[in-house]
């Protein structure tokens, strides 16, 4: 090898732990009498939102983030329970105690899922897919509840591997297989790429990661800005990301470009209260809350402005919805129309502080 080239990436082991229906799986550990029952966690009422769902719900169609009244008419005997956040960041401690067992190197992405990196662990075991088959016999008998684990050499593989077995599965992809795997998946499977974006490749005729993966750089950079070098990568089964342990968000936020500007009051908040909606409902998800509202508004000939509001945690998405509107508010009138609006909640905190502890090549992966 030349002295000058660099060196090659470090070969991982990493694992992706994601719980199976996870609140909905809580509340029926807890109330026997949910077991084997559709159930959905959030609010029942006319402008409720799912915030999570049995597999026996999802069997009819109903999914997190889906209106509840469309959740009810999917599945007419639904049961719904309120949120209990404070019981599931308990359980969710007491997973995140399980990983860090095996490994300092554990990057949570929300209550329920997290990465692992494995490569040297604190147990010396050298097979990550062991690992991965501890931590679910853990988990199973210390919380009652199942995961799915998958299990690979970048996050990005990992992250399909946990979704493809799913409930209480184990999947491994090793990395003569990484490629191959890739390529024969929808590219709205991908984690990166949203509903929007897979939208726009399809319009380009990419459908599959084979699709994908004919592409050329300067094509999807084109298409795609920066985030093109990243589904070039990813592609070919590349993921160079690093697990990084106490991966802190700073913001929640949502945003819609319109396809007709929007040049007065009332249909303006009517297409804000869908982002803040979006917002909450992330919001709920992982968990958290924030003390600022901010709304971001792009106007016509494309000046953005944003206008905030802080003060203690928002309570609740009614809370969030009546301080979005309150700045769409005082923006009127528009100077001029509107092509895009968003909202964030930042300064973000802990939905629920519990203050005592609950019950508590030839890689071989």
């Amino acid at each position: 090898m030349d002295a000058e080239s660099p060196a090659p990436p470090p070969v991982r082991k990493i694992i992706h732990v994601d719980m199976d229906a996870f609140f909905a799986s809580v509340e029926q550990r807890d109330d026997p009498e949910l077991r084997g029952k559709p159930v959905a966690v959030g609010g029942s009422s006319l402008r409720g939102v799912v915030a999570a769902a049995s597999y026996e719900a999802r069997k009819f169609g109903v999914r997190s983030a889906m209106p509840s009244v469309t959740a009810r008419r999917l599945c007419p005997d639904l049961i719904f329970v309120k949120h209990r956040f404070d019981v599931y960041k308990a359980v969710s401690r007491q997973i995140r105690a399980i990983f860090e067992s095996y490994t300092p190197l554990v990057e949570p992405l929300s209550l329920d899922e997290a990465y692992l990196d494995v490569t040297e662990n604190l147990k010396g075991i050298a097979s990550a897919t062991e690992i991965a088959r501890e931590i679910k016999a853990r988990i199973k008998a210390e919380t009652g509840l199942t995961a799915s684990a998958g299990v690979s050499y970048n996050k990005f593989l990992a992250k399909l591997a946990s979704d493809h077995r799913k409930p209480d599965g184990l999947f491994v992809i090793r990395p003569e297989a990484g490629p191959g795997f890739v390529e024969t998946l929808p590219v709205g499977r991908f984690h990166g790429v949203g509903p929007k974006t897979a939208a726009r490749m399809n319009a380009l005729g990419i459908e599959t990661g084979l699709d994908l993966r004919r592409q050329d750089i300067a094509f999807l950079q084109k298409h795609f800005g920066r985030a093109g070098l990243y589904y070039h990568s990813i592609a070919r089964g590349i993921d160079h990301r690093s697990v990084k342990p106490d991966r802190e968000r700073k913001s929640v936020g949502s945003e819609t470009t319109f396809f007709v500007d929007i040049a007065d009051h009332a249909a303006l908040a009517e297409a804000v209260k869908p982002q803040a909606e979006s917002v909450w409902r992330h919001c709920e998800r992982v968990g958290l809350t924030g003390r600022t509202v901010t709304l971001k508004i792009k106007y016509s000939d494309f000046q953005i402005i944003t206008r905030s509001r802080s003060g203690t945690n928002v309570a609740d998405y009614a809370e969030l919805e009546r301080i979005s509107l309150q700045l769409v508010a005082d923006l009127m009138p528009l100077p001029k129309p509107v092509r895009l609006a968003g909202v964030t909640l930042s300064n973000l905190s802990p939905m629920v502080e519990v203050a005592v502890a609950a019950p508590q090549l030839s890689l071989a992966i």
